[in-house]
């Protein structure tokens, strides 16, 4: 049974290329043989990640995820089980949202910048899907 869960979480620290370098090498190293898909978009003060795969194989990554001390308060948006992936293109691509056009986050929003924290999870997704759309997803593949 495949599942996606979609979370936000804050950075520990002042995040630095080499962070996100770093997370997204480990990423694609456990998410490649466990069979899990995703994308991760980030900004100075901001992740969200969605993660594709088995139920198990999620439930075990999340628990690292939030056990992971570069994470500070971490909130699930969505879990839900689906019936196909929506990022069975990366191991684990990314946007940079400080580089996305500020009119496609007003569209989902109420200021050009995005707070997961202040808007559903439904929006999140769909800001996510639409970055897919205009081919904002750059980074890892399968």
């Amino acid at each position: 049974m495949l599942v996606r869960l979609l979370y936000t979480s804050r950075p520990a620290e002042p995040l630095m290329a080499e962070i996100v370098d770093a997370i997204l090498v480990q990423s694609s190293g456990y998410n490649v043989p466990h069979g899990i898909t995703g994308m991760l978009c980030y900004n100075e003060n901001t992740f969200i990640q969605v993660i594709e795969g088995s139920r198990k194989n999620i439930s075990e990554l999340y628990n690292r995820i939030v056990r992971d001390t570069r994470h500070n308060e971490i909130q699930l948006l969505i879990f839900e089980e689906i019936a196909e992936r929506r990022f069975a293109g990366w191991t684990m691509g990314q946007v940079n949202l400080a580089r996305v056009n500020p009119s496609l986050l007003l569209k989902y929003s109420e200021t050009p910048t995005i707070d997961p924290y202040a808007c559903s999870g439904r929006a999140t997704m769909a800001l996510l899907d639409e970055l897919i759309a205009n081919g904002a997803v750059i980074g890892r593949g399968n």
